[in-house]
């Protein structure tokens, strides 16, 4: 059986198992340099952990560098806290700012349009990261798409990478197209496909369209999860500390008033444990979506390093990572999973108490 026969065959055993690329990017690099600071350090919060996960993977430049602020504060437990209720949300809104934007942008380029596979559009964004705001500001609105031009012309003058494709090739980005649940991957993949689209656009996609397009939605991913997980930590953090001090000022207070006070105790510890209630939904889900997309990229891993052409060198050199990346994720959600349900029984707990009901 030869390779084009092989990747027929995983082409159709991937459409059978149902999942293909999931939400999210898909392609990762491995995660951006990080500054001196504290490594895997002893029992500490699950609210240390999170932002250390931040500070080594979150797509924004300025959130990264907040993260790291607290973890290398001299008061690590009380920057934390900072973070999680102010830090976070400020530095969200700094990585809206069109200098730090564009910056952003131009990393992403770089990582996900090789010196091999991209050398025009590699070099432009390294000149631009390189260079002042407006230089990456040219990057973004046109210099991108001027590089990508010339990328594109020359790969059409030799075109060598256009004789090498074949009818396989077509029906994998149309099995993309159809059911890959990564939407930027779907929207590259029937870009490429399109009634007017030529063999160029086809070349274009393994090139680089589609690792930037995988990359795009793992980001995607990584950022919704993290803006709801924040906003959950940062609401979780003043109900638990309301309760807490409600709790402390019931088993102070005496007479006819104790028992009212117990009530309003037992409310907060409620409240706090509502607030759970989403976190631990989404958070099971998203590690059922993590897994899917793990098992997905190890499919296509599997489906590159069995296609002999030159148009399949960049996506195998990155479906492997991408594949660990999605692993990866699958661990942070069951951390993250486990911590929403100790907190949840945390709350029950002190409610509990207030009510005179089993601890």
């Amino acid at each position: 059986m030869n390779a084009r026969t092989r990747l027929s065959g995983m082409v159709a055993a991937v459409a059978l198992s149902g999942v293909l690329v999931t939400p999210g990017p898909a392609w990762a690099a491995a995660p951006p340099a990080q500054p001196a600071g504290p490594a895997a350090a002893p029992a500490h919060s699950a609210d240390w952990s999170r932002t250390r996960l931040l500070a080594s993977y979150d797509t924004r430049s300025t959130v990264r560098a907040a993260a790291w602020s607290a973890l290398i504060s001299s008061n690590v437990d009380a920057a934390v806290a900072r973070f999680v209720l102010s830090g976070y949300p400020y530095a969200v809104r700094r990585s809206a700012e069109t200098k730090v934007r564009n910056a952003d942008f131009a990393r992403r380029v770089l990582e996900t349009h090789t010196a091999e596979f991209a050398p025009e559009v590699h070099a432009a964004a390294r000149y631009a990261l390189d260079g002042t705001a407006a230089d990456l500001d040219y990057f973004a609105r046109t210099g991108y798409a001027a590089a990508k031009d010339r990328d594109r012309q020359a790969r059409e003058s030799t075109g060598a990478q256009a004789a090498a494709l074949v009818q396989a090739d077509r029906d994998f980005v149309a099995l993309l197209r159809d059911t890959a649940p990564g939407e930027q991957v779907r929207a590259a993949a029937t870009f490429a496909l399109r009634p007017a689209a030529t063999d160029a656009d086809l070349v274009e996609f393994f090139a680089y369209d589609w690792v930037n397009a995988a990359a795009l939605d793992l980001d995607a991913f990584r950022i919704r999860v993290a803006d709801e997980d924040m906003a959950w930590r940062a609401a979780a953090a003043r109900l638990v500390a309301e309760a807490r001090t409600a709790e402390e000022a019931a088993l102070k207070t005496a007479g006819e008033a104790a028992e009212q006070a117990r009530a309003a105790a037992a409310r907060a510890w409620a409240a706090a444990g509502a607030q759970t209630g989403p976190a631990r939904v989404a958070w099971a889900q998203t590690q059922q979506v993590a897994e899917a997309q793990a098992a997905n990229w190890h499919q296509v891993a599997q489906a590159a390093g069995g296609a002999t052409g030159v148009n399949w060198t960049a996506i195998a050199g990155s479906a492997g990572v991408t594949a660990d990346s999605w692993a990866a994720e699958q661990v942070h959600a069951g951390e993250q999973a486990a911590h929403w349900a100790e907190l949840f029984a945390q709350a029950v707990a002190g409610e509990q108490r207030m009510t005179g009901g089993a601890a």
